[in-house]
């Protein structure tokens, strides 16, 4: 398979679509017997797959039945969920406890892995050791909206690869320069695309959009400018898509794309149109460096006051990022970073939960 391959495939049984596809473009005629494989999903936050956040546990299982058919057995599964959530428990949530007691694979959870650093030629950014070790890196994120950077799939899905205190580092050094960046570092074996029902509105889920596909390529570029397109967004819209092109990890040449469908006759009709919640909801928000996991119990909870007709009433902005550390200022901050602030909701992340009683009391 070349690196300016599509192949898309429409339908709603992921475990064959998936099989369907490796058949076709044959990756085991680019392993080893003696490579490590590693599947890394995305499982952001402990939710089931129909909610539009984590990766098709069913899509996992395909691609491993296929190497295993093959095989290739030395096989692992790594993530780490966003800050503040546990990994552990997404994998039982989300049904990879099960893929792991049935078909022997591992599950490692980067957040306990060391780190080395790694020069992108641009940056030094520090990559879990488990991730580095990785012979043939299967990425599998999934096609979504994001509150701060508008769109999140394979390059962004890398970010499950540093530890905790990087992610915290990468927002200070402003999102986008640092997950483009981690493109050149972290290189994908094959990239497996899950747009079965994305969340077009939250990175965390809650309001998935049927989308019945899986996107296979090696590009990630490629991948993530073909998947904007989906979602309306050019990847000019999408900052890191131009850095990560900018220090050469791949083209976003969607012309001259050698693109590749399956069942086309169940090809959906519809466009898959973010809602805009985020954006507006972030109207009323001051963010600098802001994490995503703290940033997204910020806009969950302003859709949970929005919902209850609250959002409109609010007379002030919330502040909210690792930028406002050590500052005391009047006004409501979200989070451990905003403590000296004369209201705050503490926490790291601050839970949804918190923010919306504290800013209930507040209107």
């Amino acid at each position: 398979m070349n690196k300016n391959e599509l192949h898309i495939i429409y339908g709603n049984n992921p475990l064959n679509m998936v099989k369907e596809v490796l058949s076709t473009i044959k990756i085991e005629n680019e392993i080893k017997p003696e490579m490590l494989i590693g599947i890394k999903p995305n499982l952001v936050v402990a939710k089931p797959a129909c909610e539009g956040a984590t990766t098709h546990p069913e899509i996992v299982e395909g691609v491993i039945q296929y190497l295993k058919e093959k095989g290739f057995n030395n096989i692992i599964i790594l993530e780490s969920s966003w800050v503040g959530e546990s990994t552990a428990m997404a994998y039982k949530v989300c049904g990879y406890e099960d893929i792991s007691k049935r078909y022997n694979i591992p599950l490692f959870d980067l957040k306990k892995d060391s780190y080395e650093i790694r020069n992108s030629g641009t940056m030094d950014l520090k990559v879990c050791k488990k991730a580095l070790e990785v012979d043939y890196l299967i990425n599998m994120p999934v096609l979504k909206a994001h509150c701060q950077t508008l769109f999140t799939c394979s390059i962004k899905n890398l970010k499950g690869c540093v530890p905790d205190s990087e992610k915290r580092r990468f927002h200070s050094l402003g999102i986008h320069k640092p997950i483009g960046n981690l493109a050149k570092v972290l290189k994908c074996g094959l990239i497996i695309v899950d747009a079965i029902c994305g969340d077009l509105t939250f990175e965390e889920g809650g309001n998935p959009v049927q989308m019945d596909r899986l996107i296979i390529g090696k590009d990630p570029v490629l991948v993530d400018t073909y998947g904007a397109s989906l979602i309306g967004y050019s990847k000019d819209d999408i900052e890191y898509i131009g850095i990560a092109e900018k220090i050469g990890a791949g083209s976003s040449d969607i012309e001259h794309a050698d693109i590749h469908e399956y069942n086309s006759s169940l090809k959906s009709k519809s466009k898959f149109i973010p809602s805009g919640k985020s954006k507006r909801l972030s109207e009323k928000v001051i963010a600098k460096d802001a994490c995503s996991a703290c940033y997204g119990s910020l806009i969950h909870a302003l859709q949970r006051l929005d919902e209850k007709g609250l959002f409109e009433k609010m007379k002030s902005s919330v502040y909210i990022g690792q930028g406002f550390r050590g500052k005391s200022i009047d006004a409501i901050g979200i989070g451990n970073c905003t403590c000296k602030f004369s209201k705050n909701v503490k926490g790291c992340p601050a839970s949804a939960k918190d923010i919306i009683e504290f800013l209930e009391k507040q209107i």
